[in-house]
């Protein structure tokens, strides 16, 4: 049997099973979806966002793409956005990389001549890793520099969101979020929580509520040893690349 028929027959198993444990969820997705989240991920066949999160069919905006990126230029990806914030009205946008990136790990290496589209789409990620080029080179590990890029390729993305007046002028105010899931173990770090292990026990006086919802730009954000590697925002992004 071929995969894909495979996937046909899991696929009535699921629905019966599906609509068994929730006799009312067809009868809600029919009606329409009210997702609470739009998660930007990576179109890695690892990361499905659902899945990963335990989430229900209706809870998720998706938009997937190489290396998670979101950039102002592409229609495709500002369509997902203004639909899910205007139309769909979610409250949080999600960024998530992942380690073992290959379209971060192609960044770090020589281009390649035969996926021309490809490495035009990640031309702004080796950008990214020549403008974090000194921190980047301190790291021998090849992998480890690789994850160490997922991560700034992250929080790029989520601050470049935060710039743009599609997202800063919608209501109900949209809170962005920017994650990193761990392929060998199948957790998800809050890379802002993840800066400050006090704020979860109220040490530094700010609820762990007031960090995931702080604007990003605010946020010193960690460098590959753990201490503070600054603030800075590429205006460049609000404005397109």
């Amino acid at each position: 049997m071929s995969f894909p028929n495979q996937l046909l027959l899991q696929n009535v198993a699921w629905a019966h099973e599906a609509g068994r444990r929730d006799p009312a969820l067809f009868d809600r997705l029919r009606q329409g979806q009210q997702p609470k989240v739009l998660w930007i991920g990576c179109a890695d066949s690892r990361v499905p966002a659902e899945i990963v999160t335990g989430a229900r069919p209706g809870d998720i905006f998706v938009h997937r793409n190489i290396a998670n990126l979101f950039l102002p230029h592409d229609d495709n990806t500002m369509s997902v956005l203004e639909y899910a914030l205007y139309v769909l009205r979610v409250s949080d946008v999600v960024v998530c990389g992942h380690n073992g990136c290959g379209g971060v790990r192609a960044a770090l290496e020589p281009p390649g001549h035969n996926m021309p589209r490809v490495e035009h789409r990640i031309g702004v990620l080796r950008q990214l890793a020549r403008r974090h080029g000194a921190e980047l080179a301190a790291i021998a590990c090849l992998e480890n520099r690789a994850d160490r890029l997922a991560e700034l390729n992250v929080i790029e993305q989520a601050r470049t969101l935060e710039t743009l007046p599609l997202v800063r002028n919608a209501l109900p105010r949209v809170c962005v979020h920017a994650w990193i899931f761990d392929v060998r173990n199948g957790l998800i770090r809050d890379l802002a929580r993840a800066i400050d292990p006090s704020v979860d026990t109220g040490a530094t006086g700010t609820s762990t509520a007031d960090v995931t919802t702080m604007p990003l730009s605010q946020v010193s954000w960690p460098d590959a040893h753990g201490g503070a590697a600054g603030q800075h925002v590429d205006q460049r992004s609000a404005a397109g690349r």
